[in-house]
């Protein structure tokens, strides 16, 4: 993931990012699941940079982790490279065996 100067740092403005394309494995049986990732976050000196950030979420396609996991790591990773004001990530996964999951965990 990387990020590019954020030139508008005396605003306190959100950036909303969805990825309504996310895929990971079940980590019990290795069939895929899919997710709309969205990120909303209050940038402070960068921003993430949009294609790098779509090669990050591209990268679980073909590991095996559990929704809550997944969205956890996720908010590790950007508030580590990004160093935002303020951070939420939601996974809203598609149904499996009947049930929806939605996984939402915000930073700080």
């Amino acid at each position: 993931m990387e990020t590019i100067e954020n030139k508008y740092r005396r605003h306190d403005y959100e950036v909303r990012i969805r990825f309504p394309e996310f895929t990971c494995l079940c980590p019990m049986t290795s069939q895929p699941d899919f997710a709309e990732i969205i990120i909303n976050y209050v940038p402070d000196e960068l921003l993430v940079e949009l294609k790098s950030l779509k090669l990050y979420l591209n990268s679980y396609r073909n590991k095996g982790i559990f929704h809550e996991e997944v969205v956890n790591r996720i908010l590790s990773d950007f508030t580590e490279k990004v160093h935002p004001k303020k951070a939420e990530i939601t996974g809203n996964f598609n149904v499996r065996g009947g049930l929806y999951t939605t996984v939402k965990v915000v930073y700080p």
